[in-house]
């Protein structure tokens, strides 16, 4: 009893601590937009379907890990949206919640009777956030992919040699469009505070990928040159390259100034080049290249990576080894900072997962919640919908909705 007030006091002192919200998320986008706002101390409301729930839960392989990911910290309330009774009790939960996000195909929010004119018509405070593929246009209508997109705006392009695209190894689009949904969620509940009302905000896939390549769009209209994909991207500096040690494994480094030039070679003990005048700087060293690279190569590959990490270090240049996703479970740097959140997964295992890159007065986000079971956490939102104990056990027997009580974290 006395974690739980702990727990409650935590709880309260959150910077969205009041907030109720909920989420009509499936996937990706949603969820990321819905778990923002939970970290930060929102209350929010998974909706999803009585009995399965959401789809990513039985995900395998690449999606595997959907569920998990992006749905601590929140409560669920299982609901049959199709029915009348469901989509009758869903618009009075809208009633008393602040924010609805959802990310259903185009129109499907509508012909279930819950788009945004009819819920903002019961709750004119109503923040109503749509997470699209696309902007309101001509493409508005279509069904859209993480992958999609990144073909489309030229991130995959970007990524993968000439001739063939390559998507980013993560759901970058999905979690930056789901950010830019939190962003403007805050925005439109600020503004609420001078208007009194609340408004629809929109966020997307197609154009926050479009936002990503805005740095390459200015750079061919400031170069004149169509920028080439990454991997055969001109040499800006002449040392930027991965490099494999003795025991055949990669470490990226970085050398972006002379400074680094010139610790570099004081640490490394290459007292040679250091009086070099033909590397004296990042110029020289590019026109250089043909025959510096490929002693640079030679000597860095007499070195083990735990050497060259070491040296590296002690010289302050940028330097990574090449990591997997799942190193970060016992990277120091995560651990020892705090950077991990141990979540219980879908079998009842245990993993530690990124909380939010965010931190307010030094204090990080913590996880107060595990991802819940259909249904768990639900029975406050509805007692405060002024469902009562007859009516909760009429709509349980006739499978339109599903609650169940939290469990501890």
């Amino acid at each position: 009893m006395d974690s739980e007030r702990h727990q409650q006091r935590e709880a309260a002192a959150l910077p969205l601590a009041g907030l109720r919200v909920l989420e009509l998320g499936h996937n990706i986008m949603g969820p990321a937009c819905g778990l923002i706002l939970a970290d930060l101390g929102a209350e929010v409301y998974k909706v999803e379907r009585p009995g399965r729930g959401d789809d990513t839960r039985w995900l395998q392989g690449f999606g595997a890990g959907f569920f998990t990911c992006f749905n601590r910290n929140k409560k669920s309330l299982g609901i049959d949206l199709k029915h009348d009774r469901g989509r009758d009790l869903f618009l009075r939960l809208v009633e008393r919640v602040d924010v609805l996000i959802e990310n259903f195909a185009p129109g499907t929010v509508d012909r279930l009777g819950i788009g945004a004119d009819v819920c903002r018509r019961r709750n004119p405070r109503l923040i109503f956030c749509a997470l699209k593929g696309f902007m309101p246009g001509p493409y508005a209508h279509r069904p859209a992919l993480d992958e999609v997109v990144q073909m489309m705006a030229g991130l995959a392009y970007m990524t993968g040699p000439s001739g063939k695209p390559m998507r980013a190894g993560a759901s970058v689009t999905d979690v930056l469009s789901g950010g830019f949904g939190a962003i403007g969620i805050l925005a439109a509940l600020l503004q609420r505070q001078q208007t009194g009302l609340g408004q629809v905000v929109q966020a997307s896939l197609f154009e926050s990928v479009a936002f990503l390549m805005g740095q390459h769009m200015a750079g061919a209209a400031v170069s004149g040159q169509v920028p080439p994909p990454m991997p055969e991207r001109g040499r800006t500096w002449s040392v930027y390259e991965l490099f494999t040690t003795s025991d055949h494994q990669q470490v990226f480094v970085g050398i972006t100034s002379d400074r680094h030039w010139r610790r570099f070679c004081a640490t490394f003990g290459f007292d040679d080049w250091a009086g070099d005048a033909r590397l004296a700087t990042n110029q020289d060293r590019l026109e250089a290249r043909s025959w510096f690279f490929p002693e640079l190569q030679e000597r860095l590959h007499r070195l083990s990576k735990a050497e060259l990490m070491a040296l590296a270090e002690r010289a302050g240049i940028p330097f990574a080894p090449v990591n997997g996703p799942v190193d970060l479970w016992d990277d120091p740097h995560m651990n020892v900072s705090g950077g991990l959140a141990e979540t219980e997964t879908p079998g009842g295992g245990r993993v530690k997962l990124p909380k939010l890159p965010l931190r307010l007065d030094g204090r990080s986000f913590d996880l107060r919640l595990q991802p819940p079971e259909v249904g768990e956490g639900a029975a406050d939102i509805l007692q405060l919908a002024g469902v009562s104990d007859d009516e909760l056990e009429q709509l349980m027997a006739a499978g339109i909705v599903a609650v169940r009580p939290c469990r501890p974290a």
